[in-house]
């Protein structure tokens, strides 16, 4: 089956991309949806621009959308941009939990006659981080924006000791420690699919008293071999 994916360059839609090529689909499309409200209901914006040296690591061709970001119309902004792509059977997201961001992808997909893919929905939370990390999923923090997300995770590697530390944070706080509820933000540097691995070069980190984000300024790619 050939598709496209939605892709933020986070570890949960690049997961959604490994998934889908490991089940044989071809991966024609990332779509990558540029929008201009930090506040989106559906899309990711912190470091958005930079997933295109992961879709030049991975080798898929990206389409890059641009939005408004205004809710309900961004989702018509992706129809717009999905209804020019040709010879494409079905839309791959990496949505985990969130029934918002199922309902619009699944009415999309239905208006459009694109089979919807979801691999990564229902799965639990540990679960999925700890598969992530186990496959060698280099990924790391770029915006949290939930109480015990300190200042201190900015740029943290979501490593071993990282996941257990947001197990006990989830224990106390409540917090969904896949960031579905959107508590926080994350960027791949490598991952199986990836041809190279990112480096950041520069970054800059931006702290507002009870929320921050980790601007990545520049990258480099780096041989595997």
């Amino acid at each position: 089956m050939k598709v496209a994916a939605l892709f933020s360059g986070g570890k949960d839609s690049t997961y959604a991309v490994y998934k889908a090529l490991l089940s044989g689909s071809s991966v024609e499309h990332l779509v990558t949806v540029i929008t201009r409200n930090p506040n989106s209901w559906m899309f990711h914006r912190i470091n958005i621009e930079m997933t295109r040296y992961q879709a030049d690591a991975i080798g898929i061709k990206q389409i890059m959308v641009p939005s408004m970001g205004i809710k309900e119309e961004e989702v018509e902004e992706l129809k717009a941009a999905l209804e020019r792509l040709s010879g494409v059977d079905g839309l791959v997201s990496g949505t985990v939990a969130s029934r918002y961001q199922r309902s619009r992808i699944e009415r999309l997909c239905n208006e459009l006659g694109l089979k919807c893919i979801m691999p990564l929905w229902g799965m639990e939370p540990e679960r999925l981080l700890r598969e992530q990390h186990a496959l060698g999923f280099e990924t790391i923090v770029t915006s949290t924006s939930a109480e015990g997300l300190d200042e201190s995770w900015l740029g943290r590697r979501l490593d071993e000791a990282a996941i257990e530390e947001l197990c006990r944070l989830s224990e106390k706080f409540g917090i969904n420690i896949c960031f579905e509820g959107g508590e926080a933000e994350t960027f791949v540097l490598d991952c199986p699919i990836f041809k190279k691995r990112l480096r950041v070069k520069e970054a800059v980190k931006k702290w507002f008293g009870d929320r921050g984000v980790y601007e990545i300024l520049s990258l480099d790619c780096v041989s595997k071999a």
